[in-house]
């Protein structure tokens, strides 16, 4: 069976590339490039997916709120 997930990407202050998968609780790796990162992402995946069922909510996106500090 196929399944199918967003991934939220960032990039961290080291450098690092951080993907998250918000239907999987707990579910995120990182890596020094973006094809590491999305070998690694998938691998995740599959271990999450072996002890959880995903979240039935749908991810929507992200959006940029700009606020004064």
């Amino acid at each position: 069976m196929s399944h199918e997930f967003s991934v939220v990407i960032e990039r961290d202050s080291d450098g690092y590339f951080v993907a998250s998968v918000p239907a999987l609780r707990g579910c995120h790796t990182q890596a020094k490039s973006l094809d590491v990162l999305m070998r690694r992402v998938k691998d995740a995946i599959e271990l999450c997916l072996e002890v959880e069922e995903p979240d039935p909510n749908e991810f929507v996106g992200v959006q940029r709120v700009a606020v004064a500090k």
